[in-house]
C-alpha cells in the first residue's frame, strides 16, 4: 500500500537511515535528562537534519541524551522516540510500541462495556504525534507531526497486523498540523469505505459516530467518566438540564436515561444537533424529553438569563479555547464568562458540570476561574467531584502536557 505522506521529499524509509547530531546549548539538557520528549528550537546550539530524519541529541560535551525525528519548520525541533542510543527506530520498533499501547487498553472494553477507546495517546504512549482511536472495527488515526506523517504507511501496516480492522481512516485535520508545517489530510488509509455513521456502545447506551466529519475523531471518548456520572447521579432525576456545547448530545442523553425531566441541547452546529437527534432515537428516548437550539452558547445563555430562566443542572463542555500559551489570558476570560452565566442560570441547589479541554489551562487555573465566576455571580458553590481524562488517555509523568481535560461538578449552596 502506498500513502502520499507530505510535501517533503524525504520518505520515512529514507529519513530513518539519515542520522545526524543536534547539540544543545549549555544548561538546556535538564528536560531530556528527566525524559521530557520535546526539544525546542531555542535549546539547540548547532546541528540539523533532513525534515523528518532521525537525529541523536547530545549535550554540550557530546554525551547522548536521546534520538528523535527532526522538523526544521516546528518550534519543537525534535520529538524524542527513544532514550537508547543503540535502539533502531524501524518498522519493528513501531509495531512493538503500538502493540504495547494496545495491550495496556485490553481491560477497557470489558470494564466500561464499550467497543470504543483511544488506543494510542501520542507522547504518553511513547509515540509522539500519533493518535489512534477505535470505534468498533474501525480505527481513526491522526498524524500530528512530521515524523508520524512520514511513518504513516509503516504505522498502518502494523495496525493491520495487530488488529485486522475493517477500515483505517485518517483525521489529520487538527490545528497541531499547522504548527508542524503540514497541511490537513483526511481520507481512507486502509480497507473499506467507512459508513456515514458508526454505532458504538458504552455502559448500556449507544451513540452514532460521524468519523468523517465529526469533532475530533468523531466522538468525545475522553468524557466517559462524566457520562457515567450523569447516568448514576440521583440529583439528575426529575431535573431540567441545560446541555451547552452539546455536540452529539451524549452528556444530555445520559442525563435523560437517568430520568431527567427535560434536556435543552445548545450547539452552534445544526449537523451536530441532528446527530444528537439520531442518538436519542438509537437509545429509544422520545424527542419530547429534548429541545434542540442551534445558537451561539454565550448569546443564548445571556438571553435565558435576561428571561429569568433557571435550571437544575447546567453542563458546559466547550471546545478548546486556548491553542497556545499566548491565548491563555483570552481563554480564561471566555471560561469565566460562560461559567458566570451558568451560575446565574442555576437554581439554588443546582449543579454545574463544567469542563476545559485546553491543555494550556491547568487544572489549578481552571478551578480558580470557576471560583472567580461563582464570586461574580454571588453564588456559593461546593465542588462535589473532579473529572479527568480516563485511563485510555494516560498522562506520562515526565510529560504533563499530556493532561488536557479537567472538569468540576459544583453544587450551588444557599448559605
Amino acid at each position: 500500500m502506498t500513502i502520499v505522506t507530505s510535501f517533503y521529499v524525504t520518505s520515512w524509509q529514507e529519513a530513518k537511515t539519515l542520522k545526524t547530531e543536534i547539540r544543545l546549548k549549555p544548561g538546556r539538557d535538564k528536560p531530556l535528562r528527566q525524559r521530557h520528549p520535546w526539544v525546542f528550537s531555542g535549546a539547540i546550539a548547532e546541528g540539523s537534519a533532513e525534515p523528518g530524519g532521525l537525529v541523536n541529541v547530545v549535550d554540550k560535551t557530546g554525551a547522548f541524551l536521546g534520538k528523535g525525528t527532526y522538523n526544521p519548520h516546528s518550534q519543537i525541533r525534535v520529538r524524542i522516540m527513544s532514550w537508547d542510543q543503540d535502539e533502531q527506530v524501524d518498522a519493528e520498533w513501531w509495531a512493538q510500541r503500538l502493540e504495547g499501547a494496545i495491550q495496556r487498553r485490553r481491560h477497557i472494553s470489558e470494564s466500561h462495556q464499550t467497543n470504543a477507546a483511544r488506543l494510542v495517546h501520542a507522547e504518553s504512549d511513547g509515540l509522539p504525534g500519533l493518535i489512534v482511536d477505535q470505534y468498533d472495527d474501525i480505527l481513526v488515526m491522526q498524524a500530528l507531526t512530521l515524523g508520524v506523517e512520514q511513518a504513516k504507511s509503516t504505522i498502518v501496516d502494523a495496525l493491520v497486523q495487530l488488529l485486522n480492522p475493517r477500515s483505517i481512516y485518517e483525521r489529520s485535520d487538527a490545528d497541531a498540523r499547522q504548527k508542524e508545517g503540514l497541511a490537513y489530510r483526511t481520507g481512507l488509509l486502509y480497507g473499506e469505505e467507512v459508513p456515514k455513521l458508526v454505532m458504538i456502545a458504552e455502559a448500556n447506551m449507544v451513540y452514532p459516530v460521524d468519523i468523517v466529519k465529526g469533532h475530533k475523531t468523531g466522538f468525545y471518548l475522553d468524557q466517559r467518566a462524566a457520562r457515567a456520572g450523569l447516568i448514576w447521579n440521583p440529583n439528575i432525576q426529575g431535573g431540567e438540564i441545560l446541555n451547552a456545547f452539546s455536540y452529539s448530545g451524549s452528556l444530555g442523553i445520559c442525563a435523560a436515561s437517568n430520568q431527567a425531566a427535560h434536556i435543552t441541547h445548545i450547539d452552534s452546529s445544526e449537523p451536530a444537533l441532528e446527530l444528537a437527534r439520531q442518538a436519542i432515537a438509537a437509545n429509544s428516548q422520545t424527542e419530547e424529553q429534548h429541545t434542540f437550539v442551534a445558537a451561539d452558547v454565550f448569546e443564548q445563555f445571556r438571553h435565558y438569563r435576561d428571561q429569568g430562566r433557571q435550571y437544575d443542572v447546567v453542563i458546559l463542555d466547550p471546545p478548546k479555547f486556548a491553542h497556545s500559551a499566548r491565548q491563555v489570558e483570552r481563554a480564561a476570560r471566555g471560561y469565566k464568562d460562560i461559567n458566570l452565566l451558568a451560575f446565574q442560570l442555576l437554581r439554588p441547589g443546582g449543579i454545574l458540570y463544567t469542563f476545559s479541554c485546553s491543555g494550556q489551562v491547568s487544572a489549578d487555573l481552571f478551578q480558580k476561574i470557576v471560583f472567580g465566576a461563582s464570586v461574580d455571580a454571588e453564588r456559593d458553590a461546593q465542588i462535589m467531584e473532579w473529572f479527568d481524562q480516563p485511563a485510555d488517555h494516560p498522562v506520562l509523568l515526565s510529560f504533563p502536557e499530556g493532561r488536557y481535560l479537567k472538569g468540576l461538578a459544583c453544587r450551588v449552596v444557599p448559605f
